[in-house]
């Protein structure tokens, strides 16, 4: 900023003042610029410029549209039935589990019937219907036929139950619950407690016994169902498509809003970012409740007539298996799910494919070159935009490790903040004014000099030790590549007596059988003194949530309290330099803070 303000104020003085031609000025001005640091930007610019114009491009093309439907009031149903005219026959969804395809017709006049069937029912514009089911075309049918109407859907997570689950009904304020026959057991438990005006639908296999009370069966109903459009909602391209649940920070789901214009953004940033084409096939095993799943996946089918394949839940077996068989070109991935893909042993579907890119979010950067060079994937396409965020990130010309950009020489195009949090709350930190401070790329987002963004942490869970920052994500990295690729958390736990926390490691390990003096050893090589687990954990498994992240809150609380943990514990003697078993005499010793750590 200084060096700019100064070439500025000598441009004007040169010609203004001395009179110099601007030729003289100009060359004056360039060597002055040069010489005072200006190469590094001249390096930068020749990196990055391609990159940022790509980018700038696929920004403004979006923007444009998003402009244009904004002012013509177009939504979701009305750009799917563009699709539709296009190409009314060809496949759209395939359904693994049934080996059942739906062509663009048969989507359109199967949503068209849960429209006009909800619409008999009662149900208008602004009304909520809350949907909880597996995935399958018909979460697709069901939620888009309520996009017709106005109404909005409300898509509930299929792992909640009980107070979680009641919860998101609750606060959703719906008038109408669709649930798959297989999550009738969950409604049993709450049924009780549930609004008696709450209109139940059952979808799926039929036994009146096995659903509760009062339950409709709504595949024969939607089969009598009209499939010509409904009367047209007064809907526009910023009114509330549907809900999607995210964690919350007191342990009950949060609704994130999607408007339809947000939809739309998130499926064109990707499509056109990632340079999809109209006949690629995307394998989607991901959950449909999740942003990820239903609009980066499911939207490619319903605004660019993109053939999906779904799968009911990630099977890193038959991965291979179904992308051959369905054609695949693009696969989606999540969290953990490229990892439980490396650590399968080598089969020859693996090179029989035809997958060109892998898409997703959350591949880490250990083993992003394994991963992308075994299966043999030409682009590994990252991105970040969180359900509840309102901006996005992506990672265009496949930089390993990178989860984005952020232009150095045009920011102005895509003025994105990085903006302080409260790390213990993951509050936003404002000043007196109300206001969020900003704050330069920190401990969790990185920044290299080319603009390239990385996530140090994609868990959120750094702690301090030793006077270090530990990145929890490349201790888990190291770990499981040491331990064979087993599933991996590590945490800080507090110790008595220190500052900071110290790191413990739970490690999925059903045969119960490791080399404890050896992996001592080879940590010793790998990490450095503050990073290497101070305590571990081994358990049978590791709980994961729905997004293939593992579930870290009741680890962390339980510590290495051997009142509380059953599994084997142990931690790293100092004087011995290995890991020994943390007995109860140990214990009282690193309470008491004599043993040394």
């Amino acid at each position: 900023m200084l060096l700019g303000a100064s070439l500025v104020g000598l441009l004007l003085f040169s010609k203004l003042v001395l009179k110099l031609p601007w030729t003289q000025v100009g060359f004056s001005l360039l060597f002055l610029y040069l010489g005072s640091g200006g190469w590094r930007f001249v390096r930068i610019f020749v990196k990055t410029i391609r990159r940022d114009i790509f980018g700038g491009m696929v920004l403004l093309r979006v923007k444009a549209k998003v402009r244009r439907y904004l002012r013509e009031q177009r939504t979701v149903p009305i750009l799917f039935a563009s699709t539709v005219q296009r190409h009314p026959d060809k496949t759209a969804l395939i359904f693994e589990g049934t080996d059942t395809h739906w062509t663009f017709r048969q989507l359109d006049d199967y949503s068209s019937s849960v429209a006009n069937f909800l619409q008999a029912r009662g149900l208008a514009s602004g009304d909520v219907a809350a949907l909880f089911m597996e995935n399958r075309n018909e979460f697709v049918g069901l939620w888009l036929g309520m996009a017709k109407l106005g109404v909005e859907a409300a898509l509930i997570n299929t792992n909640l139950r009980r107070d979680a689950l009641r919860h998101c009904l609750t606060t959703s304020r719906a008038r109408v619950l669709v649930f798959g026959s297989e999550m009738a057991p969950a409604i049993f438990e709450i049924q009780a407690s549930l609004d008696p005006s709450l209109s139940l639908f059952c979808s799926g296999p039929w036994e009146p016994s096995t659903v509760p009370a009062g339950t409709e069966h709504l595949d024969p109903l939607l089969e009598d169902a009209p499939t010509h459009l409904p009367s047209r909602p007064n809907k526009g391209f910023t009114d509330k498509l549907f809900y999607i649940y995210t964690s919350g920070t007191t342990g009950l789901p949060k609704a994130a809003i999607v408007v339809h214009s947000r939809y739309y953004r998130m499926a064109a940033l990707v499509y056109y970012g990632f340079r999809m084409r109209p006949d690629d096939i995307v394998y989607d095993c991901l959950p449909l409740y999740h942003s990820a799943g239903n609009i980066v996946g499911v939207g490619q089918c319903l605004l660019h007539g993109m053939t999906v394949v779904i799968r009911k839940k990630f099977s890193a077996s038959r991965f291979w298996d179904d992308c051959i068989k369905y054609n695949c070109t693009i696969v989606q991935y999540i969290g953990e799910l490229c990892r439980y893909l490396l650590n399968q042993p080598p089969r020859e579907a693996e090179h029989q494919h035809r997958v060109r890119m892998a898409l997703g979010n959350g591949l880490r950067q250990s083993i992003w070159t394994d991963f992308s060079s075994r299966f043999h994937i030409p682009q590994v396409a990252e991105f970040y935009g969180a359900t509840e965020c309102n901006c996005s990130l992506g990672n265009f010309d496949s930089q390993v490790g990178a989860c984005g950009f952020n232009s150095r020489i045009l920011s102005f195009v895509y003025p994105i903040r990085l903006v302080r949090v409260n790390e213990d709350t993951m509050e936003l930190i404002r000043g007196p004014n109300g206001v969020c401070l900003p704050c330069q790329p920190g401990d969790v987002l990185v920044m290299d000099e080319l603009g390239y963004l990385y996530f140090r942490d994609r868990t959120g869970d750094t702690f301090r030790w030793k006077g270090e920052n530990v990145s929890t994500t490349e201790v888990e990295g190291t770990l499981s590549r040491l331990l064979d690729m087993a599933d991996v958390a590590v945490y800080g736990v507090e110790v008595p007596g220190t500052e900071g926390r110290a790191g413990m490691a739970a490690v999925a390990n059903p045969a119960g059988s490791c080399d404890l003096e050896r992996f001592a050893q080879l940590l010793e090589k790998e990490l450095p003194l503050y990073a290497r687990p101070i305590f571990l954990r081994f358990l049978p498994e590791l709980h994961k949530t729905g997004t293939f992240k593992l579930q870290k809150t009741e680890l962390r609380k339980e510590g290495f309290d051997l009142a509380v943990v059953k599994d084997p514990l142990f931690y790293l003697d100092a004087r011995k330099g290995r890991y020994v078993p943390l007995d109860q005499e140990a214990y009282t010793r690193i309470q008491a803070g004599e043993e040394k750590l």
